[in-house]
């Protein structure tokens, strides 16, 4: 039985990986995913507590914070693929204590779940699902679960689940958390749970379950106790798509509340957006109602261009677009544009070829809209101007077929700059707000301020860039990072104040590493004016493939110094290469301009692929900020709004011992465009990183303008992926 037992509990392990990579390469079954209406407490589609074999609809971006006396829990909850489910925690686990001796501790988590078989006739839905299996093992646990609609109001679960979800506790092995924790998965014996789910009406759903959770971690101690039954009952109104709340009930002597809330990208609050409707195609007169027009002899005027582009620049200022050049012959025009308004490039180029019907004389029959970033000639567009006016009011597929997007010519001697452009500058002033989260002592943290910034576009290309802060209230404060237990006696939870910090330049290294992370604290709570950062930036062009960057200058708030960049980007090619190399001091904790003695060379070999899909794979190789060398995978998910999520994860050389809790260093970006929620055009962006801890393996220095999301916007997967705005 136990050689039987091992085999099962390898072949689920080895499978769930395979299974969740084949998933995201595939395209949809032949039915649609089962979409549960009732997130649970640990953030998935599911129950009270248990989970179900529901997913959420394709994209969904969600969170859920759930409390009760036993805990709370704080999740964000990510729909990856049409059946796959990701979620991170942060949960308050009472009856549970550590070195803070706070009484309870704060844990972090991941969980996946993948729907193999979907609900067809008398077959329910399947999913398999891993809980909690990078964390400290709080919640650890895999499941399988069965979903079947019963009525069109009512629907059931069951599965069997390991290790949390069977009322086991796979106690947390000390500073060794965040990595997969292989060998538990499945182990031990399973339990049965399941629940039901009767959707009163359109807003209300009550759920019954039963779960064989024991809830150990958070009763062991004694200090609570435990449901009195296995059975749970919850009641879940929901006010709008978006927003759900529910009280519940666990074993009907602990009862709780929980608030939801679910963002689907393609459920805008302003569906059709709130810019102004774009010129309309001026169709050209015929020839022999305008002769000259035809025959191009206006072309023989040195007077015609300077004054067709300055109208044509006037007219994409009002569509926020800068006309940075033109090239004009008798049938061929090329503006080159800067998209400053529109998350997606095609929007602008489609506007831009509108326009250019209305402005250009009838001879001039083929329209090149070439997309420029900093001073980069990035792709064009090229458009025959009779399909233009042939395809106004066809849908955008068409215009698609018929353009033709080329690698753009990076310097054409034909070109005219647009007087009076360059120099250029920019300045914005706002508020700022900065969060810390995840550290167990100070879970939230914030700072509130106002932010002054600026650019200085001397030629095209060449950037003077800074920012300036003026924090006005928070509560991040100056703090040294952890001192090593083995100097305070083994207790662990004790940090250095600023000044005891300072004053031992071995202090910033631990364990032979140095802090090039874990003392970000040092550079908070500044009541002066901080400049987190302040560069010169020179982009170039080499050839029609190859883009370069030079930046120099305070690169982030922590270090300053050079960092060159080229990248390798064809724009009809999904596939991209880059290089970069940066040598970096260390900046200093309060003087804005003053540099500490730690420096270092970093660089890195780059690969990014674009899936037709909207994933985008990037794999970076070298040595980090500490010394250490190794290898970052990002995989990100763009829709065709401009919604950005991505999941991340660093490997390198330092041991576990170095790195500390965490094992390795691992995140989430997310990115979502102003425009989505404002209705408004911008291409203004908000955006995070959600990290479990701050470390100093695996990390990078934070540059802005990197090469490749300069790049990217106008060429093929990510152009055409927003092609549908061409004619809005």
């Amino acid at each position: 039985m136990r050689a039987h037992s091992m085999l099962t509990r390898r072949l689920l392990a080895s499978t769930v990986p395979v299974a969740l990579l084949l998933g995201l390469g595939t395209s949809p079954a032949r039915t649609d995913p089962l979409i549960g209406d009732v997130l649970n407490s640990y953030g998935l589609p599911g129950g009270v507590e248990t989970p179900t074999a529901e997913m959420l609809p394709d994209g969904t971006l969600g969170g859920t914070v759930s409390y009760n006396e036993l805990g709370r829990r704080h999740n964000v909850v990510f729909q990856l693929h049409p059946r796959i489910t990701t979620a991170l925690r942060y949960s308050r686990v009472e009856g549970m204590t550590d070195h803070n001796q706070l009484g309870h501790i704060w844990d972090r988590s991941f969980d996946i779940r993948f729907q193999f078989l979907d609900e067809a006739g008398w077959r329910p839905a399947v999913a398999v699902g891993l809980q909690d299996f990078l964390g400290t093992g709080v919640y650890s646990g895999e499941y399988i679960v069965a979903s079947k609609t019963i009525t069109p109001n009512i629907r059931a679960s069951l599965g069997i689940g390991w290790g949390r979800l069977a009322g086991q506790f796979r106690e947390p092995d000390g500073d060794e958390g965040g990595k997969p924790n292989v060998e538990d998965w499945f182990s031990g014996s399973p339990k049965p749970f399941g629940s039901v789910t009767w959707q009163v009406n359109d807003k209300l759903s009550l759920v019954a379950e039963y779960s064989s959770d024991k809830y150990r971690p958070e009763t062991r101690r004694g200090t609570e106790e435990a449901p009195g039954s296995q059975f749970n009952l919850g009641a879940y109104y929901t006010f709008n798509p978006q927003y759900q709340l529910g009280l519940y009930t666990l074993g009907g002597d602990i009862f709780g509340a929980q608030f939801s809330f679910a963002l689907n990208p393609r459920n805008a609050p302003f569906p059709s957006g709130l810019e102004k409707a774009p010129a309309p195609v001026r169709p050209r007169p015929a020839p022999a109602a305008d002769p000259e027009g035809w025959s191009g002899a206006w072309s023989a005027d040195p007077t015609a261009q300077p004054a067709i582009q300055t109208a044509l620049k006037d007219a994409l200022a009002d569509e926020g677009q800068v006309l940075e050049s033109m090239a004009l012959s008798a049938n061929r025009a090329e503006v080159r544009i800067r998209n400053t308004r529109y998350i997606q490039q095609s929007e602008a180029v489609g506007r831009t070829a509108r326009l250019m019907t209305r402005a250009l004389p009838p001879s001039v029959e083929t329209l090149v809209i070439t997309s420029n970033a900093e001073g980069m000639a990035t792709s064009s567009v090229v458009l025959k101007r009779s399909d233009v006016e042939r395809l106004e009011n066809t849908e955008a597929g068409r215009i698609a077929q018929a353009a033709q997007l080329v690698d753009a010519e990076p310097r054409p001697g034909d070109l005219v700059t647009t007087p009076g452009l360059f120099p250029r500058f920019r300045w914005n002033l706002g508020p700022y707000l900065e969060l810390g989260l995840f550290d167990p002592q100070d879970p939230l943290r914030y700072e509130v301020g106002a932010q002054l910034k600026a650019s200085y576009e001397i030629t095209p290309g060449l950037i003077l860039s800074g920012t300036l802060r003026q924090r006005a209230f928070g509560s991040m404060e100056q703090r040294g990072p952890g001192i090593p237990p083995e100097l305070v006696g083994g207790e662990r939870g004790h940090h250095y104040t600023p000044e005891e910090y300072i004053s031992d330049p071995a202090n910033e290294f631990f364990r032979g590493v140095p802090r090039v992370r874990s003392d970000t604290r040092m550079y908070t709570g500044n009541d002066s004016p901080t400049i987190p950062e302040l560069t010169l930036a020179w982009y170039a062009q080499p050839t029609e493939t190859v883009y370069t960057r030079l930046t120099v200058g305070l690169l982030e708030r922590a270090y300053g110094g050079v960092s060159g960049e080229v990248l390798w980007k064809p724009a009809n090619s999904p596939l991209a290469f880059g290089a970069e190399i940066n040598r970096v001091k260390k900046r200093d904790f309060e003087d804005i301009f003053g540099f500490r003695d730690y420096e270092v060379t970093t660089g890195h070999l780059s690969a990014y692929y674009e899936f037709a899909n909207g994933f985008t794979a990037q794999l970076d190789v070298g040595k980090y900020l500490a010394g250490d060398k190794g290898a970052t995978i990002t995989l990100t998910r763009e829709f065709a709004n401009g919604w950005r999520v991505g999941a991340f994860a660093t490997k390198t050389d330092m041991s576990e011992e170095q790195f500390g809790e965490g094992s390795f260093d691992k995140g989430i970006t997310i990115s979502l465009p102003i425009s989505w929620a404002a209705g408004t055009p911008t291409r203004d962006r908000a955006s995070s990183t959600l990290r479990s801890l701050s470390r100093d393996g695996g990390a990078r220095v934070n540059v802005d303008g990197r090469l490749y999301d300069k790049v990217r916007d106008a060429q093929s997967v990510k152009l055409y992926q927003g092609w549908g705005r061409f004619w809005r």
